[in-house]
């Protein structure tokens, strides 16, 4: 890994160390979760105006009114995705935005698709896991409320952007113990957990969020 990647000064090894601690504080428990956000460099994934900032647990701003989501709600949605089973198996990723937390599923899972309806965007995702040389997630000139129904069905599924109501596609594309998780509301906003059985689907409601809305359409 080269020395941009590795990070210097606010950006290195011992800044990243102290985001894993936080996290820890904060009451993350899953240390997988935890390594696999230690193994990415957030710092790349960020504007370089940016950089000094990365390793704070915060969402930053990536350009067409979009973020970055902070170190914190990507640890903890991925690791009630993972409670109790431990693995995510095939993953959608709904909001590919930089590719920051597709990178962090490449840590834990072989199988990522992630979709992006902001072609700016996705080209900057690209380039970034090129950077960290990334090859094992497959990104997606997509809209994420029509998910991929070409790779489906999925094991997981994990949504960046805020539904006012669940995709129906997105339902559908869930495997049976399949699990989904999405931010869910207009005004205020909740994780809703999605589990797929073989007689329907039980939801659960979880921690109270703040992303921006999921869209539709691709631009």
């Amino acid at each position: 890994m080269n020395r941009a990647v590795q990070g210097i000064g606010m950006t290195s090894m011992r800044t990243r160390g102290r985001m894993i601690e936080r996290l820890r504080e904060q009451g993350i428990r899953d240390e997988q979760v935890l390594a696999a956000i230690a193994n990415v460099p957030r710092h790349v994934f960020v504007e370089e105006a940016l950089a000094s900032r990365a390793y704070e647990d915060t969402a930053l701003p990536l350009g067409f009114s979009q973020t970055i989501s902070q170190p914190y709600v990507v640890a903890r949605m991925i690791e009630l995705l993972r409670e109790g089973r431990g693995k995510l198996g095939k993953t959608l990723e709904i909001g590919a935005g930089c590719g920051y937390q597709a990178a962090v599923l490449a840590q834990l899972t072989d199988d990522v698709y992630s979709v992006e309806r902001i072609e700016p965007l996705l080209v900057r995702a690209k380039q970034n896991m090129r950077k960290i040389q990334q090859f094992k997630v497959r990104l997606k000139y997509a809209d994420g409320q029509l998910g991929l129904p070409e790779a489906a069905p999925y094991d997981t599924i994990i949504v960046a952007a805020a539904a006012s109501t669940v995709p129906v596609a997105l339902l559908r594309q869930l495997s049976v113990d399949g699990r989904m998780l999405l931010p869910l509301g207009t005004g205020e906003q909740h994780l809703l957990m999605i589990e797929r059985r073989s007689d329907g689907y039980v939801e659960t409601r979880l921690d109270s969020v703040r992303f921006v809305p999921l869209l539709s359409g691709v631009e």
